[in-house]
This record gives C-alpha cells, sequence and structure tokens, in this order.
C-alpha cells in the first residue's frame, strides 16, 4: 500500500517556476514507477511526466516538453515536478500517481489505468 501527498502548488504569473512535491509512505516506494498527471477544468486527466523505479528513464508529454522536469528521491520518497516557464494553459490540478512496477514502458507509464496509487492532487493556476 502506497499513500501519496502532493504539495508546492499555488498562484503564480506566466513564465515563472513551481516545483511539486509528492511524498509517498509504503515499504514499496523504492520499487514504484511514478508520475505526474493534471487535470484541467472540464477537461480529461492527462499525462504530464513519468519517470521509472529506479530514476533512470523518464517521459514527457509534448507539450511539456524542455519545460518541465521529473526527479526523485528515493531515500526520501518523494518524487518532485519541477516547471518552469509556466504557461497559463498549465492551469490545471495536478495529481501525484505511482504503481509498483519495474516497467520502463512508455505505454504503460504515460497510462493513467496503469496506476494503482493516487494523491489529492494539488492546484497550479498561471495567470498572464
Amino acid at each position: 500500500q502506497v499513500q501519496l501527498a502532493e504539495s508546492g502548488g499555488g498562484l503564480v504569473q506566466a513564465g515563472n517556476s513551481l516545483r511539486l512535491s509528492c511524498t509517498a509512505s509504503g515499504r514499496t516506494f523504492s520499487s514504484s514507477a511514478l508520475a505526474w498527471f493534471r487535470q484541467a477544468p472540464g477537461q480529461e486527466r492527462t499525462f504530464v511526466a513519468a519517470i521509472n523505479w529506479c530514476g533512470t528513464i523518464v517521459y514527457y508529454a509534448d507539450s511539456v516538453k524542455g519545460r518541465f522536469a521529473i526527479s526523485r528521491d528515493n531515500a526520501k520518497g518523494t518524487v518532485y515536478l519541477q516547471m518552469n516557464g509556466l504557461k497559463p494553459e498549465d492551469t490545471a490540478i495536478f495529481y501525484c500517481a505511482a504503481v509498483t512496477s519495474h516497467s520502463a514502458d512508455q505505454y504503460h507509464l504515460s497510462a493513467a489505468p496503469w496506476y494503482d496509487y493516487w494523491g489529492q492532487g494539488t492546484q497550479v493556476t498561471v495567470t498572464s
């Protein structure tokens, strides 16, 4: 069992940065693939970024490539999402997700149904 708690969201102006954190409890964190998804008002939840269990492989949605960076610290049980160059279209609730898996398959890691555990989300609002 893994419990996830996101933090770091907020209100920022376009062009600025935020770093989201997701702290996990549970013994399987170091064996888990982790991801960030987001959901804008009236839209479906979409993939943002993923990192495999040992941090050697990362994937990003095309819309955030070059601006966002996902990383993990297994010793702290935390996954991060550094968001630079924020745009108004990045406004959404950001969710952290985890699955106990050593898969590095991009299809798996970018698919919401693959993940077993979800946080409650943190709001990111970007003003123009």
